[in-house]
């Protein structure tokens, strides 16, 4: 027994990573001991729901290492006294650079043109990108993340507009709030920075695509529950949309074949905006604060 507090990690810990926790805690998991444990370092894809938790019969914190807690049953943690912790900092910097990458990538048209210079082909002698100085940015959230991306399109002499319900006028840095209406049917690049969980939940259907102009980029890199991806592939072959730019799908990964794979007018990426050197480091560090500030009765980013 080493006397410092077990805590279970439910995705390995990267050797990279060690020296977080090195005379800190004594590390368990993923595949045994949550009986002994008394927090949690709790990843995206694993459901910490109630039977999950009765596992952990000592455990007195879950914390995420990202901002969304949709993969936790924050009923079901209360009722057993668990504190729920995210980290809403650490990934903030590297995914608002990886949304921008991505608007960029889609709005450029990025795999087709370099599908074409891979064929030995020319350029097409009519242009084919979207020029994004003037063009209309739509934010659906007006979190950390993107609040960054907005400082980036006006940079880029893009409008910005945002829809979020929990943010006032005096508090947007400038950005002008509207309704949800209003950002899908006249912005070119939609933005999506909303939560997960079941009132989110195919936000982007049929029906609101349809409203967006001819032409638009959807761009996800928040929760893949959020878009109806059968949707958007009907939007994307109807040329409703001009492509897409998705971070995040449900289910992750998407299985090879999967027909919004390997089509010129979407990109999609594996979950990996937040995976810089220094966002990914950041995540572990902040949960793992996170959880010992709480066993230590610190302050810590509590959200249940």
């Amino acid at each position: 027994m080493s006397g410092l507090p077990v805590v279970f990690f439910d995705t390995p810990l990267p050797d990279a990573y060690r020296d977080l926790v090195e005379g800190r805690l004594e590390v368990v998991g993923p595949d045994s001991g949550l009986e002994r444990a008394i927090a949690v370092i709790a990843g995206a894809r694993v459901r910490w729901d109630a039977a999950m938790l009765a596992g952990g019969p000592s455990v007195r914190v879950v914390s995420r290492t990202g901002i969304g807690y949709d993969n936790i049953d924050l009923d079901a943690a209360r009722e057993r006294g668990v504190t729920v912790c995210n980290a809403p900092e650490a990934p903030s910097v590297s995914t608002a650079e990886h949304t921008v990458a991505l608007m960029m990538a889609a709005t450029k048209r990025l795999r087709t043109t370099t599908a074409i210079a891979d064929r030995g082909e020319k350029a097409p002698s009519v242009g084919i990108a979207l020029e994004l100085d003037g063009c209309r940015l739509g934010l659906v959230g007006l979190g950390r993340i993107a609040r960054r991306v907005a400082a980036v399109g006006h940079a880029l002499g893009m409008e910005v507009i945002a829809h979020d319900p929990f943010i006032d006028a005096a508090d947007s840095d400038g950005v002008r709030l509207v309704d949800l209406d209003e950002v899908f049917s006249t912005a070119d690049v939609v933005s999506l920075h909303a939560p997960g969980g079941e009132a989110t939940r195919h936000l982007v259907d049929a029906a609101r695509l349809a409203t967006m102009r001819p032409g638009a980029v959807l761009v996800n890199c928040a929760r893949g529950s959020l878009v109806d991806q059968d949707a958007l592939l009907g939007a994307l072959e109807s040329g409703q949309l001009g492509g897409a730019a998705l971070d995040v799908t449900e289910p992750e990964p998407l299985p090879a074949g999967h027909p919004l794979l390997g089509r010129e007018d979407v990109v999609v990426t594996p979950h990996v905006a937040s995976s810089t050197a220094a966002g990914r480091r950041r995540l572990y560090e902040h949960a793992i604060d996170n959880a010992l500030a709480v066993l230590e009765g610190r302050p810590a980013t509590i959200v249940s």
